[in-house]
């Protein structure tokens, strides 16, 4: 009898994770195109190109709101599930807020095996334990391709959001995590991910940036503005900061942390269609010095999935900032600076 080949998550879908979300460009066009509603409650709505949503419910308390859900980046159904709660919590925590509850969104092949379905649901609900947010809901649709993750709310301060504005000139950049999950969750795709690099990724995109939000919030820091790393890869999202704050961006290429293996597959040719799409949108606004390598270029692009957090501190605050969040087990680094407005908006040297 023939040997029947295994089932993959990966091979089922056409783009993986993040990488399967619309480009920044598309969004940009149809975005800017919707009026605006004026109520004054709303703190941070989408017209800011920002995490999460933010709306005031008391004088002292505010709702922020995210939803997040994307197809597989790895082929375990449980660790998908891990990984689709922490980056759908991510958004809360990178406002400076904490997860409340949890709405889960599923789309499931008619004639699959319900198994998979429900070890993806136990591994999502797992994270979602780990982070103190109860899930008390959700909805689901049939669809050829499966995807999953969920619309978050949580509690916020309104005086403590930490918006992708606010950056100052003179500020350092540290940033959490490292880059590469979209090229090596591509590789994975493709079945050509060594272990080592698969172990490495998914070990990042389940770590919650729960801790790293808890050292922000409890300290004395003064951190200006605040983002996470995903879809948009961090000159996507660094650009989205910049604008943002009306300052420019310094970037150094030696700093800027990458998973083991992540730099292989970009020479081996292992790019998600997001990475062009980013690329192709925010390239325009960067400008390289000499000696930048042209994989780390690429990998400046990639899409990640439940990425780190980009943190714009005062520079006076940045050790001992990166000290309490490595004595947290959070790797923190430093990798730029900000400066005043100029061009280009984003210099890699």
């Amino acid at each position: 009898m023939a040997d029947t080949k295994p089932f993959r998550l990966t091979e089922s879908v056409k783009a993986a994770g993040c990488a399967s979300k619309l480009s920044p460009a598309a969004l940009d066009k149809v975005l800017g195109k919707l009026p605006r509603q004026h109520d004054p409650n709303v703190l941070v709505g989408f017209d800011h190109a920002d995490d999460a949503g933010v709306y005031q419910i008391a004088p002292d308390q505010a709702l922020v709101q995210t939803v997040d859900f994307f197809t597989p980046v790895v082929d375990d159904p449980r660790t998908f599930g891990q990984i689709a709660a922490t980056n759908a919590l991510s958004d809360v925590y990178a406002m400076g807020g904490k997860p409340l509850t949890a709405l889960a969104l599923v789309c499931f092949p008619d004639k699959a095996d319900l198994d998979i379905l429900e070890r993806i649901l136990a591994g999502g609900l797992s994270k979602m334990i780990e982070a103190g947010c109860t899930v008390i809901g959700g909805h689901s649709i049939r669809d050829e391709e499966t995807k999953f993750g969920y619309a978050v709310t949580g509690l916020i301060d309104p005086k403590k959001v930490l918006a992708n504005a606010g950056a100052k000139p003179g500020d350092a950049l540290l940033f959490t995590k490292a880059l590469g999950t979209g090229v090596i969750s591509t590789a994975i795709k493709k079945g050509k991910a060594e272990s080592a690099w698969v172990d490495a990724a998914v070990h990042s995109m389940t770590t919650l940036n729960k801790r790293a939000a808890e050292v922000i919030q409890q300290g004395d820091f003064r951190i200006h503005a605040m983002t996470d790393v995903t879809g948009f890869g961090m000159i996507g999202h660094a650009r989205e900061m910049a604008l943002a704050s009306d300052v420019s961006f310094r970037l150094h290429a030696g700093s800027i942390p990458v998973l083991p293996g992540a730099l292989e597959c970009v020479r081996a040719g292992h790019l998600p269609g997001g990475l062009k799409n980013n690329r192709d949108f925010a390239e325009c606004v960067v400008g390289y010095g000499d000696g930048v390598p042209d994989d780390l270029r690429a990998l400046l692009f990639d899409p990640q999935t439940a990425g780190g957090l980009l943190i714009s501190v005062a520079s006076e605050d940045s050790s001992r900032l990166a000290q309490s969040l490595n004595e947290a087990n959070v790797p923190a680094i430093r990798i730029g600076e900000v400066v005043p407005r100029t061009k280009p908006l984003i210099m890699i040297h």
